[in-house]
């Protein structure tokens, strides 16, 4: 039996475990800059308050969904993974440990949600599962952390403000990811997926 490929940029071909590494470290240090720059924030120009560490995680949510070709395993791999990493970070850095409380619980709840409903959209088109389960852990994701990282230390508008910034960036942002690896997957079909 050989390995999986799988196409990559360029029009390159490469293995299944090359690109599911790949895959796993690109998720894991999206979530690490995110963690790293979470309590810096740009003002959009009408209104939210952008934090630049959600630029980063916007990432997160495109590269697990392409994490997902590889497996349910590998996904849970990923998330376990970035949790372990950036509590090693959060200690060196003196990140404070609200801060990745905060991420790990969002994570953790807006990761789960999300697998959960693309892993029950398998069987449809990659933009279904993609806008599915981003509709759902984006939104999620962001509440529960802007909430449990910044109540109590900042007013309610400036939460509002950040709540909003990093749901449209997100999707912005995962939505430019998507269309650029569409092609890539609808190559790929649920029965071709490893388990």
């Amino acid at each position: 039996m050989t390995t999986p490929k799988y196409p990559g940029p360029l029009g390159r071909v490469y293995s299944a475990d090359w690109a599911r590494y790949l895959l796993i470290g690109l998720y894991v240090l999206s979530i690490l800059l995110a963690n790293l720059t979470l309590n810096r924030f740009i003002a959009l120009p009408l209104y939210g308050q952008l934090s630049v560490g959600t630029v980063f995680f916007a990432a997160v949510f495109t590269l697990r969904d392409r994490i997902h070709r590889h497996g349910l395993k590998a996904v849970y791999l990923a998330i376990g993974l970035a949790l372990v990493v950036n509590a090693l970070a959060a200690y060196f850095t003196g990140t404070p440990w609200r801060f990745i409380g905060a991420s790990f619980l969002a994570i953790l709840v807006g990761e789960l949600a999300d697998t959960g409903v693309y892993q029950r959209l398998l069987h449809r088109s990659w933009w279904v599962r993609v806008l599915s389960s981003n509709a759902v852990s984006v939104p999620l994701d962001s509440v529960l952390f802007t909430l449990l990282a910044f109540y109590g230390d900042m007013g309610w508008n400036m939460i509002l403000q950040i709540i909003f910034a990093d749901i449209v960036v997100k999707y912005l942002i995962a939505a430019l990811l998507a269309v650029r690896g569409r092609g890539h997957e609808d190559r790929l079909t649920p029965g071709s997926l490893p388990d």
